[in-house]
């Protein structure tokens, strides 16, 4: 089991938790893209098509829902899964971003790393099997 080459955009402005992450997601396989402000996110976002964007809010440069708004307004990023990695568990926050076009929202400190790598294989599963499929 595994990414088997699936590029993530990892956007996260905590170094620490940037490479800790990026070295589970590759260990599962997963090609990984990593962004340090939200400037940068949409800059690989547009060249490099990853697979999914892992998206956190608060970033310098540009903030996560200014990103999330950008990707979903242009036609070649708006059909790339977002998922919202945050600190900020507000249910108003989640749905925000749900309602902004993400996939999912997932809130860090309930997450484990290990978990994460699972879970963002689930995601793809998921979106691969929506996509052309009824609404």
């Amino acid at each position: 089991m595994g990414g088997l080459g699936q590029r993530i955009l990892l956007a996260e402005d905590d170094r620490f938790l940037r490479k800790s992450a990026g070295a589970m997601l590759r260990r599962q396989g997963f090609m990984v893209l990593a962004a340090e402000d939200g400037e940068e996110a949409l800059r690989l976002a547009r060249t490099e098509s990853p697979d999914l964007i892992l998206l956190d809010i608060i970033m310098p440069k540009m903030q996560g829902f200014d990103v999330l708004k950008a990707l979903k307004s242009d036609p070649h990023t708006s059909p790339i899964p977002v998922i919202i990695l945050s600190n900020l568990g507000q249910e108003s926050d989640s749905l925000a971003a749900r309602e902004m076009g993400a996939l999912d929202y997932w809130v860090k400190s309930n997450l484990a790393l290990e978990e994460l790598a699972t879970r963002v294989g689930q995601a793809l599963a998921g979106s691969r099997n929506h996509k052309g499929g009824p609404a």
